[in-house]
């Protein structure tokens, strides 16, 4: 019985080691104050301009080595059921009606919006999640703890989760090209675009682009861009000619980022993380010891120390 405490305690102190080293310094700061750098580069959505061609979904599934389309391009009945991204999708496109006599449907790019401060990255135990100089919403899956809570935080509903790999599933979503952007190319999406309805560039420029299309269009389009301020501002801007309630866009986030409302209760959440994984641990180990058989020399120690 004495070896078996010492075992569970030794399990308890290499399991909580482990985790402690493990996690990165910038797991305590996931839920600190960011304001962001400037310059930052975003990208511009015009729904007016968009023909719902998908080509899009298609470029973005060749720059992310994705499984090819399930439902080509020609196949308009993908539009009669709404979609969300997953894990083999990071960007899918909707079509809603329009409620204005004789005008064609409109049409809904989706993907990760890229918060200016994302609630995943705050949520994120180990800082897996983390907004990029660029402006892109990054993920780190060697360090990511399978936990999901940025699944939970995200006030969009973009994270989704890949099963297909049973030994290393990963959190998956659009990257914004990040790879692309930091070489100072176009994100593959707004390159492969035939109409033009995606624009790329810093963002500052895209709020004027688009602000000064609505002065230039009255009536055309909504006296509103969305992203500028919704959730503390997004990476993504969309130009639209009718609500985007009606567009399937949350349109009760506020202008405050979310990661203000749980700054203060995530910054203690990771040193609970740090208790409870190294007492499990220690637990699992000290069960498995008791499953292993004994080696002669522990038979040995054992009845020398229990004389018949």
């Amino acid at each position: 019985m004495k070896n078996n405490r010492r075992r569970f305690l030794q399990g308890i102190t290499a399991g909580g080691g482990a985790l402690f080293f493990s996690v990165p310094a910038s797991a305590s700061n996931s839920a600190e104050y960011f304001p962001g750098w400037p310059d930052r580069v975003g990208l511009l959505m015009d729904l007016s301009l968009c023909i719902g061609c998908r080509k899009c979904e298609e470029a973005c599934k060749a720059a992310n080595q994705l499984p090819p389309l399930r439902t080509p391009l020609e196949d308009l009945s993908i539009f009669e059921r709404e979609r969300r991204t997953d894990a083999e999708n990071y960007t899918v496109v909707n079509r809603y009606a329009n409620p204005q006599p004789d005008r064609p449907p409109v049409y809904v790019k989706e993907q990760c919006m890229h918060c200016e401060e994302p609630a995943c990255a705050s949520a994120c135990l180990v800082g897996a999640l983390s907004k990029s100089p660029e402006g892109a919403v990054i993920y780190n899956k060697n360090i990511c703890l399978g936990c999901r809570y940025c699944m939970i935080a995200c006030p969009f509903n973009i994270p989704a989760y890949e099963y297909f790999n049973p030994t290393s599933p990963q959190v998956r979503k659009c990257t914004l090209c990040h790879e692309r952007i930091s070489r100072q190319e176009t994100p593959a999406c707004a390159k492969i675009c035939p109409n033009e309805a995606i624009t790329f560039g810093k963002k500052s420029e895209l709020i004027d682009l688009a602000r000064e299309k609505i002065r230039n269009h009255p009536g055309k389009y909504q006296n509103h861009l969305y992203g500028v301020s919704e959730a503390g501002g997004t990476s993504w801007l969309y130009l639209s000619e009718l609500p985007f309630e009606r567009l399937g866009f949350p349109a009760d986030l506020g202008t405050k980022p979310f990661p203000e409302f749980t700054r203060g209760f995530l910054s203690m959440v990771p040193a609970v993380f740090v208790i409870w994984p190294a007492l499990l641990g220690g637990l699992y180990a000290f069960t498995q010891s008791r499953k292993r058989p004994e080696t002669a020399e522990q038979r040995n120690q054992a009845n020398q120390s229990n004389p018949a």
